[in-house]
């Protein structure tokens, strides 16, 4: 006798009436849906038809966006179909993408990457989902599955934790970039994602380009211009969020944008904030993004550039000078503790030896 087969078949009407409508091969024999019968339902002019290989849709209209997104889903993860996960969960159509924390859908690791992530993450510079011809998902590369119909399939190593948006997992940010830019051969596309990732805040510069570096994509004239650009708009937001964190926290005016030199001696470098009556500096640390931004032959200089940096920190230290260093993240994600970082050096600077007299010029 085999256990796995249903002791009697239920009737159909039970899936008709339900409201998850993309449904496996496995999870439908479940239900018990034989071959026979599914072959039946998915006749020319049935009430249900094969969206994928393996999955099919229980209704004879055209699917919806997430009923593509689970179609997807399903034919990449293949689940195994268990009485507790037959039927995923699905939202309505009309149900609103935010992120959530829902129980883990039959999947696997599959999750929704590229532009339909970037949709799914509410990109505006990203095409909605209806008008995609073929979704990326993201599976590992042991996967011995092909791309097929509109499911295009990305593979890869060390897959990151996906996000749950309307209970569909998604690829982080960085990652659904990484992808995206990948099929994007448009300078002004790719562009304007790199911009809308960072402006909109769902992102660090940083984390893009690692991202873009291991896909092997700063090698592409048209990324490599977007990339600036991105390093670029990750700055002017850095310092807007500085200026910002001053003001709405009274910390007194600084001197914004300065070089640090000794009399008649040698130049220390540039600050992006300085009290001299305190002799305390603000460093903002956009370096970083820049590691890996170049072939290998570049990587000597990033080197070169971490030392000088280091260096001129060490060198300011020494005259006295407190130096507080922040990142674009810090400030973005923690201004009120880093308020309380610059105020706690301003005060402490009573209780230090008077500092060295540098020059102040502006930069």
């Amino acid at each position: 006798m085999n256990h796995n087969t249903p002791l009697s078949p239920r009737p159909l009407q039970h899936l008709a009436e339900s409201p998850q409508r993309v449904l496996s091969g496995a999870q439908l024999k479940s239900h018990g849906v034989g071959s026979a019968a599914l072959n039946e339902q998915c006749r020319p002019g049935g009430p249900w038809q094969q969206l994928l290989p393996g999955v099919y849709l229980l209704h004879p209209g055209p699917p919806t966006a997430d009923e593509r997104l689970h179609a997807v889903l399903l034919y990449a993860g293949r689940p195994q179909a268990r009485a507790a996960d037959a039927i995923p969960a699905q939202p309505d159509h009309g149900e609103a993408h935010s992120p959530q924390t829902t129980p883990q859908a039959p999947y696997a690791n599959a999750m929704i990457t590229g532009l339909a992530a970037l949709a799914l993450h509410r990109f505006a510079s990203a095409p909605p989902l209806e008008s995609l011809d073929r979704i990326d998902v993201l599976v590992p590369r042991t996967r011995r599955l092909r791309s097929t119909g509109f499911a295009r399939l990305v593979r890869g190593h060390g897959l990151p934790t996906p996000q749950r948006i309307a209970g569909v997992p998604v690829a982080p940010v960085a990652r659904a970039l990484a992808d995206a830019v990948a099929q994007l051969a448009e300078a002004g596309a790719v562009r304007r994602l790199l911009t809308e990732a960072v402006r909109g805040g769902h992102c660090e510069p940083a984390a893009v380009v690692r991202e873009l570096n291991q896909a092997k994509l700063l090698t592409r004239p048209h990324v490599m211009d977007a990339v600036d650009s991105l390093l670029a708009e990750g700055r002017a937001i850095a310092e807007d969020r500085l200026y910002a964190m001053v003001r709405e926290h009274g910390l007194p005016d600084p001197l914004w944008n300065v070089d640090l030199r000794m009399p008649g001696g040698p130049h220390l470098g540039g600050v992006d904030a300085f009290w001299p009556d305190q002799a305390v500096a603000v460093e903002l640390d956009t370096r970083a993004p820049r590691h890996g931004l170049r072939p290998e032959p570049q990587q000597e200089s990033d080197g070169l550039e971490w030392s000088e940096y280091a260096r001129k920190r060490e060198h300011l230290e020494r005259l006295g000078i407190t130096v507080v260093h922040l990142t674009p993240r810090k400030l973005r994600e923690s201004p009120d503790l880093q308020a309380t970082v610059v105020r706690t050096a301003l005060m402490a600077s009573v209780d230090r030896e008077p500092a060295a007299y540098v020059m102040v010029l502006p930069r």
